[in-house]
């Protein structure tokens, strides 16, 4: 049979795994397994044949996603229904969304135009017992105006060496930020949410964590402003923890859009 290219939307709580990729030495037993290795292993169980799956993008360990996208080929006859077949193969913390056929050109990876992130932070006297997993908790008040009026310098194209952790080698740093935006979700639920080209190891947690950090001792947006041009890592500010990080949309060209079939 020929080969076919299957392209996935996938959500996950990443908190019980050591994030997306499959780690080297993964044989020897991880003490949390990958989301990759996982859907590999579902995928395997159900095609009955090796299956090698790609994303968007890797996320770390305790970071989440509502909208991965992934693909992997298979030269196996499609399930009646893919997502539901999967279902009963994966844990609750992992749903395959929807599933579409898609053209040879389509890579889940390289063929990704640009992304939206959101991070939650609980601003509040006190921590929450629901959201413990899904945000950052910050007790000094935050202002998002304030946030809002710092964050404006990095929207453009820069080099945002200065917001990558080290890690994963990459051509360059030069990325583009289109959009960031500060919002209450609830009275102490605050939403940061960001679109971008591309984004460096760790360079949202890193933007996150500066500008929370910076706000905090009353620092102006000439300060963040040095902090880009300085590329130097050691210029900016603490890491935002991975809990309150979701991968919420991948865009791809609408011309490949519309070439895949949904399944």
């Amino acid at each position: 049979m020929s080969l076919k290219k299957i392209k996935l939307l996938v959500s996950y709580d990443g908190t019980d795994f050591c994030g997306w990729q499959k780690q080297k030495d993964y044989n020897r037993g991880p003490k949390r397994p990958s989301i990759q290795e996982t859907l590999e292993n579902a995928l395997i169980n159900i095609f009955q044949e090796p299956i090698s799956v790609s994303a968007s993008g890797r996320t770390d360990a305790g970071v989440h996603a509502l909208g991965q996208v992934c693909h992997f080929e298979t030269t196996k006859k499609m399930p009646q229904d893919l997502c539901w077949a999967l279902k009963s193969q994966l844990p609750s913390s992992i749903v395959v969304k929807q599933a579409w056929l898609a053209p040879k050109k389509f890579h889940s990876t390289l063929s990704a135009t640009r992304k939206t992130y959101r991070y939650f932070i609980w601003n509040n006297q006190r921590p929450s017992a629901l959201l413990t997993r899904y945000s950052w908790w910050v007790r000094k008040p935050l202002d998002i105006k304030a946030l809002e009026n710092l964050s404006q310098v990095l929207i453009g194209e820069h080099d945002f060496s200065s917001f990558q952790s080290q890690g994963t080698p990459v051509p360059h740093t030069i990325r583009t930020i289109y959009q960031i935006q500060w919002s209450y979700k609830s009275p102490s639920l605050i939403e940061f949410r960001i679109v971008g080209s591309g984004f460096l190891k760790q360079m949202v947690r890193n933007i996150v964590g500066t500008l929370v950090d910076s706000h905090l001792k009353n620092k102006d947006s000439l300060f963040i402003e040095n902090i880009l041009k300085a590329h130097d890592r050691k210029k900016a500010g603490l890491t935002a923890p991975p809990q309150g990080l979701f991968l919420l949309k991948v865009y791809y060209p609408k011309a490949l859009d519309r070439s895949c079939l949904k399944i």
